[in-house]
């Protein structure tokens, strides 16, 4: 009676679902410290507290469990860009903090760069459609009138990357040419504020073209 009371208390103490969030998180730190190659699942186990041969359970392999972190932090985005205006000044300052306070999912893109073939990419048929439903997202913005149509939803897209994950991807840089460190809140207080202010450079101008011009010395 006692072997079957202690055996209810081990299966009542069983929690798949937070058992697979330990995973996702260990193993996101693993892929971001050493790339989807160089990641070794025994660690991902250890750092989860967890059997390797559940963590195989649930994600068959090393590559399922990469692309189940990718859509786990892919879904995450996508909620939070519905909820976002639309205005430029809201999304990149939101997008910078967002990078600033997640600097393991830049640090994955990058390995990605490094030890992969960029003509493919693993999960590359759900990151399409996740980056298409962002360009149209661009697209019905720039109907409503809160980002220029003059400019490409992709290089509207790929500036605004750019503009939010640089300074996360690339600390030693920021460090030369700012003179502070990425996680310093006043260099963070600083770039929220150009960005809010750069903004400009994406909305309709009186004419309906943009803001800002630019112009390019030959």
């Amino acid at each position: 009676m006692t072997r079957l009371v202690k055996n209810k208390a081990v299966v009542a103490t069983r929690n798949p679902e937070r058992s697979r969030e330990r995973i996702l998180a260990a193993a996101l730190k693993e892929f971001a410290a050493k790339g989807f190659a160089g990641a070794r699942v025994d660690f991902i186990a250890r750092r989860a507290a967890i059997n390797k041969r559940m963590l195989y359970h649930y994600f068959g392999n090393k590559e399922g469990l990469f692309k189940a972190v990718l859509r786990r932090k892919i879904s995450e985005r996508q909620a939070w860009a519905e909820n976002l205006s639309g205005d430029p000044a809201e999304s990149l300052s939101f997008w910078f903090e967002a990078a600033c306070n997640d600097t393991d999912w830049v640090r994955l893109f990058e390995w990605e760069a490094l030890q992969g073939d960029a003509q493919k990419v693993i999960d590359e048929k759900i990151r399409r459609s996740a980056t298409a439903r962002g360009l149209e997202r661009i697209r019905q913005r720039q109907a409503r009138g809160q980002i220029s149509s003059e400019f490409d939803p992709r290089h509207v897209m790929l500036a605004m990357r750019s503009l939010t994950m640089f300074p996360a991807a690339f600390p030693q840089l920021t460090r030369l040419i700012m003179g502070r460190s990425v996680s310093d809140p006043r260099f963070q207080k600083e770039r929220a504020e150009f960005l809010r202010r750069f903004a400009a450079a994406f909305r309709p101008g009186q004419n309906g073209g943009s803001r800002v011009k630019i112009n390019f010395v030959k």
